[in-house]
């Protein structure tokens, strides 16, 4: 088994990686826990908004995913938002103490006109002093280093799921779509930001696969977001059942031995975790969050909570200005 002073690896086995997640909770967590410490600061959690910038409509058939044009959940399709609009909700994060602001767009890869009005996007942003991250779909090299000329910071494509799984959450992209995104996003200069999504009916075995694959690419994310499937009516996954929020936590903890030095998200889903779940989520390694009330279609912890949960915990906003008010307990207007 692996430990703190093992070197960084990227030729991790299926076996090794079903190894880590069967053994005793408290023994993979204290492994989890230790290599943390050697890289991170183990009370510092970095804070990340979430902005739908172009909503619904998106023609991939993601069976999780509320935007797909190919079901009917409600939700209202939505233009290219305007770029003064981006730039109020980018202050209101830095005001709050987010350090990156993502900008998310449904599409399956981005046309050139909308390219540019996102690249416009991208360096305003930056120049707020925020940190940059966009998800616009599928990505060749071009485009890639249009981006980074722009500004932006980090790119996120998520895997979703195992190579073995990924036919039964979506058939209009191939695992290989995904992972030649990933290489064009690297080959730029731009920093990755890489998960998946736990709870759409997959198994122990799928999200090792999962965590082996992140875990063996040439260089790890910087960002691996672990999400919790949002079950919304209407999407083909809206019955999967309750994910036990234990196994949640191992998927943290055995990314966070995987993967050293990334920083791992605790992303969708919190709104369906109890506190002493997220605070579990944290010790197995977890160093960041989706702050703010709203992900792309869906809720999240208001600011106030996240701010009193971390009050509670003792924890800080990795580089915000505003974590040491944070840290304790006053409020922090959003």
């Amino acid at each position: 088994m692996p430990d703190a002073n093992s070197p960084i690896r990227h030729d991790w086995r299926l076996d090794e990686v079903q190894a880590l997640f069967e053994l005793p909770f408290n023994d993979l967590l204290f492994q989890a826990q230790t290599v943390h410490r050697r890289f991170h600061d183990p009370n510092a959690v970095q804070v990340s908004t979430l902005l739908s910038i172009k909503t619904g409509a998106c023609p991939e058939d993601c069976k999780y995913c509320p935007q797909s044009v190919r079901y009917d959940t409600g939700l209202e399709r939505e233009a290219l938002m305007d770029k003064d609009e981006v730039l109020a909700a980018a202050r209101t994060a830095r005001d709050a103490g987010a350090t990156r602001f993502c900008m998310g767009a449904a599409w399956r890869s981005p046309k050139g006109k909308d390219l540019e009005r996102v690249a416009e996007m991208i360096g305003e942003v930056k120049a707020l002093g925020l940190e940059t991250c966009a998800t616009l779909g599928m990505l060749d090299g071009a485009q890639s280093q249009r981006l980074r000329q722009a500004g932006l910071d980090y790119y996120n494509h998520n895997v979703d799921t195992s190579p073995e799984y990924y036919g039964e959450v979506i058939t209009t992209r191939t695992y290989q779509d995904r992972l030649d995104t990933l290489e064009s996003v690297r080959e730029a200069g731009i920093n990755v930001c890489c998960g998946g999504i736990l709870g759409m009916g997959e198994s122990v075995t799928d999200r090792a696969s999962m965590l082996q694959t992140l875990a063996n690419l040439p260089a790890h994310p910087e960002s691996v977001p672990i999400n919790q499937l949002i079950r919304v009516p209407g999407t083909p996954f809206e019955n999967e059942d309750d994910l036990d929020p234990l196994e949640f936590v191992r998927c943290i903890a055995v990314a966070r031995i995987l993967m050293p030095h990334s920083h791992v998200r605790l992303s969708a889903g919190r709104t369906d975790m109890s506190d002493e779940t997220q605070a579990l989520c944290f010790l197995a390694g977890a160093n960041s969050i989706f702050y703010g009330e709203q992900l792309l279609t869906t809720g999240n912890p208001d600011v106030e909570h996240d701010q009193r949960l971390f009050a509670r915990l003792g924890l800080q906003f990795e580089g915000a200005k505003c974590a040491t008010e944070a840290a304790a307990g006053d409020t922090v207007e959003a």
